[in-house]
């Protein structure tokens, strides 16, 4: 058989996708290379300018190819409020709500003690840096912990709100509940429990 090490390059490059096994990563090497090359020649230039390009926001730590991202330029956002999250992907489902305008925190990760993650590896020291360089003129009201309701996720927002007992500030928790459209027949009951506690 000729070589293959481009190949299987490729293919064990795939497989560092979250979710994406040694078959997956076969099927998507062989696909792009037997019916898409030029697909798989955008891909590989997009994907190498996107790793030359992007880089972190000086203020919120989120994904841009400027030294400021356009959320935490744009004027019309409430600068009182300040929304911290997981991930640049929690963030953009955050503003896919229109219900939220004011500005964020990307942390980039979880407090996880059995992965090795601590407070430095997620960046809560530029967290707590952003909300000590306080804009006199408008002072942050609030800060909204959201992150996601796992156990590692619940951790990472109780630290958060710890450190931040004694700033003067509103620290708040997301709401737990039943989501719309749902019968409490096929709610399971962790989230029925939560709803009770968090019920207005």
């Amino acid at each position: 058989m000729a070589d293959t090490r481009s190949l299987e390059r490729l293919i064990e490059a795939l497989r560092c996708l979250p979710g994406v096994g040694l078959k997956s990563a076969q099927r998507m090497a062989f696909h792009l290379l037997q019916h898409d090359p030029h697909g798989a020649q955008r891909l590989a230039g997009a994907l190498s300018e996107a790793v030359g390009k992007v880089r972190h926001c000086s203020r919120c730590h989120t994904f841009t190819e400027d030294e400021v991202c356009s959320t935490c330029r744009d004027p019309r956002r409430d600068r009182g409020l300040l929304c911290v999250v997981e991930t640049p992907a929690d963030q953009a489902a955050m503003e896919r709500t229109g219900a939220y305008k004011g500005l964020y925190f990307v942390l980039m990760g979880k407090l996880s003690a059995l992965d090795g993650v601590g407070p430095r590896e997620i960046g809560l020291d530029k967290l707590f840096e952003r909300i000590a360089e306080e804009d006199p003129e408008v002072p942050l009201r609030e800060v909204i912990l959201a992150t996601n309701f796992t156990a590692e996720g619940e951790t990472t927002a109780h630290v958060i709100a710890q450190a931040l007992k004694d700033h003067g500030l509103q620290v708040t928790r997301l709401a737990r509940g039943v989501p719309v459209g749902s019968e409490l027949e096929y709610v399971d009951l962790g989230t029925i429990a939560h709803a009770l506690v968090d019920r207005r």
